[in-house]
């Protein structure tokens, strides 16, 4: 659905097209790297259709809103699971945690972590109700170039 970095923090901006690494998308920055980024936090993901569901409920929310770098239509965030792999057009990424949201989030009503994130989801829970709201960090295993009309898929359908 959408691409975003940014030069550290949320919002992230929309771009059409990214060179993905090891790292990440090139580019984009992190406020905070002791919690965010490196090799197992290369990528975060968050299905748009939470962000429209937290939309409904009154939260002013919009996509990179919350920190994504990859937002995801059709996925359901619900099976997310780490270890799970997809593949971004060429890109290669394997799911390894749920994002723990931060006070950054504060920006968009006090709460909004709470809301999408619980101690089930921190116990690796998936029966949480909050599973996969808050988004899913993910490794780049294999790096390229991607566009907003690239197809996610399961990488064992690849």
């Amino acid at each position: 659905m959408q691409i975003n970095i940014s030069q550290g923090g949320v919002p992230k901006t929309a771009i059409s097209r990214a060179a993905v690494g090891r790292l990440g998308i090139e580019g984009d920055e992190r406020a905070h790297q002791r919690f965010h980024g490196g090799p197992r936090k290369a990528l975060l993901l968050i299905a748009s259709e939470v962000i429209e569901s937290l939309k409904e409920e009154g939260w002013p929310l919009f996509y990179g809103a919350l920190g994504e770098n990859i937002t995801t239509v059709g996925l359901d965030h619900r099976s997310w699971r780490p270890g799970m792999q997809y593949r971004l057009g060429p890109v290669l990424i394997e799911l390894t945690t749920p994002r723990q949201p931060c006070a950054t989030l504060n920006r968009y009503g006090r709460g909004i972590q709470r809301r999408i994130y619980d101690e089930r989801v921190a116990a690796l829970d998936p029966q949480s109700p909050h599973w996969g709201e808050s988004g899913f960090y993910a490794a780049v295993m294999q790096g390229g170039r991607i566009e907003i009309n690239d197809i996610i898929q399961s990488a064992a359908h690849s």
